[in-house]
């Protein structure tokens, strides 16, 4: 076995030997390159530039600002707007990037090798949510690198990048602060020329229906209920100014206009007698107790004294009747049974014959009477008369305020819910204004810390420097590689030689031959 092995080993050695001037010459064409590429191969220097988001000097619960998005959200947004075309443009005309690239690459092209070149790396640390209380990864800081051939060039362009990333970060505040604030004061004078126009609205609307908001409602009907008290004292008035006038008329009927002597004869006892009975005829049936005997007793009088119906009777019984009914009417309708009983009894003494002459009427009712008595009841009459007539007159007027109240009542629920309709819209846009307001004015307090550089913004730590060594390539580790190289190829087209060589060397090459 240990001879076998020895064998083997000799024969790799032998042809080593045999094949060295090759292996050499490989190996040595391929170390060679290596060490040109590693000779040759562009260097690439890196400059980098720590950023730091720094949080706002004032505590966020006395002074919150506008600008709330994620920090990485923003750097990434400013990101965009950096190496925008136009930005990266002017860079690279500013410091002459990519010369020799100019006449074989595009624009476009140009432009994306630039943002290639431009790295974006974020910092993160582990801290506590503030509004949820739980562990979470923020972004802390940011580093930006810029990587090209020339240290010098590589420093500016890496300070260029970072200067417009801090720019860009105070414009977008402030201009996110700006734009808060307008667009909240534009809301708010909105909002104040809507609560104007509701505000009209609701003192026209009240002055349209002055008599029937909502508030007055208990007051109307305070005013109706009155009203109505009001009407049924004058209807109780009314009532006993008629019964106190046909009393009065009773009383007249017995006296005598001319003449002093208030004795009462069969005559006059017949007059009132038949006054009596129109009055009783006029409440109650023909077979009523009280109409029998006082229509026996009148029959008993005019056959004692023979005296019938006179004009001038029959004038004042009109009169006494024609008062009472027109008294029964404001209570009643013309269908009630009274009225139509009534009516009745005026009809049939106004269609019975007079047996007094003419004549006679005529000077009964031309004579001013000279009976103290009967003069001082007949002005109690017509002062019971003038005081019913000033009492209907305020009744009607009564009346008609009663309907006007029970107008305002009747409207009352419609004009309310347009009322609460007004009302709610204007409590809306009020409430909607004072939150508007409040929100504008923080979002003063908000660009005035923005314009102070008070509020969260980006803060240099570490400014890109001047690259002493460059990142790319790592020649040992070129040269290294192109040593290993070189050695595999060498002895691998020599074990390939010898495997298709057939010459014979030595007695294992015969024994193999044979």
């Amino acid at each position: 076995m240990m001879e076998e092995q020895a064998t083997e080993f000799k024969d790799y050695l032998d042809a080593f030997k045999r094949r060295r001037f090759s292996i050499l010459g490989i190996a040595s064409v391929i170390f060679l390159l290596g060490l040109l590429a590693a000779a040759l191969w562009p260097p690439t220097y890196r400059s980098s530039a720590t950023i730091l988001i720094k949080e706002q000097d004032i505590p966020p619960e006395l002074v919150r600002s506008t600008v709330t998005s994620y920090a990485s959200q923003r750097i990434q947004a400013i990101s965009q707007m950096v190496m925008a075309r136009s930005n990266l443009l002017e860079i690279i005309d500013k410091y002459g990037l990519y010369k020799d690239d100019r006449d074989r690459l595009t624009t476009e092209e140009i432009i994306e090798e630039m943002r290639d070149n431009i790295d974006l790396q974020m910092i993160d640390a582990d801290v506590v949510d503030p509004r949820s209380g739980r562990p979470t990864t923020a972004t802390i800081a940011f580093r930006l690198s810029f990587s090209g051939e020339r240290p010098g060039q590589v420093q500016k362009v890496a300070n260029e990048l970072t200067s417009l990333y801090l720019k860009e970060n105070l414009k977008e505040r402030s201009e996110k602060a700006s734009e808060t604030y307008n667009f909240l004061t534009a809301e708010s004078e909105r909002l104040s020329r809507e609560i104007d126009d509701l505000e009209q609205k609701l003192a026209t609307f009240k002055e349209q229906h002055v008599n029937e908001l909502p508030e007055l409602r208990q007051l109307n009907q305070t005013l109706m209920d009155r009203t109505e008290r009001e009407l049924s004292d004058i209807d109780s008035q009314i009532r006993s100014l008629e019964e106190r006038k046909i009393y009065l008329g009773g009383q007249l009927a017995q006296l005598k206009p001319f003449g002093a002597d208030v004795s009462v004869d069969p005559k006059t006892r017949l007059q009132a007698l038949r006054t009596e009975y129109l009055r009783l005829i006029a409440r109650y049936s023909e077979d009523h107790p009280d109409v029998i005997r006082t229509r026996r007793e009148i029959e008993a009088l005019e056959a004692e004294t023979g005296s019938v119906d006179t004009a001038a009777e029959r004038m004042k019984q009109l009169e006494a009747l024609k008062s009472e009914l027109a008294s029964l009417r404001k209570k009643y309708s013309p269908q009630h049974p009274d009225v139509i009983k009534l009516q009745r009894q005026i009809d049939s003494l106004q269609n019975a014959p007079i047996q007094e002459s003419p004549g006679e009427l005529a000077s009964a009712a031309s004579d001013n009477p000279d009976n103290p008595a009967y003069i001082s009841l007949q002005s109690q009459v017509e002062a019971a008369n003038a005081e019913i007539r000033s009492l209907r007159k305020k009744k009607e007027e009564l009346r008609a305020r009663l309907r006007d109240y029970e107008t305002r009542l009747i409207q009352t629920p419609q004009v309310e819910r347009e009322y609460l309709a007004l009302n709610r819209d204007l409590q809306n846009a009020t409430a909607k204004y004072q939150e508007i307001r409040a929100k504008q004015m923080e979002a003063q307090v908000s660009q005035q810390l923005e314009k102070e550089r008070k509020g969260e913004r980006f803060e240099l730590i570490e400014p890109a420097i001047l690259p002493e060594e460059p990142v790319s390539p790592n020649r040992p580790a070129i040269i290294f590689l192109s040593l290993v190289l070189a050695l595999g190829a060498g002895i691998g087209y020599a074990a390939i030689a010898e495997s298709m060589d057939d010459a014979v060397r030595g007695g294992k090459s015969l024994v193999s031959a044979v």
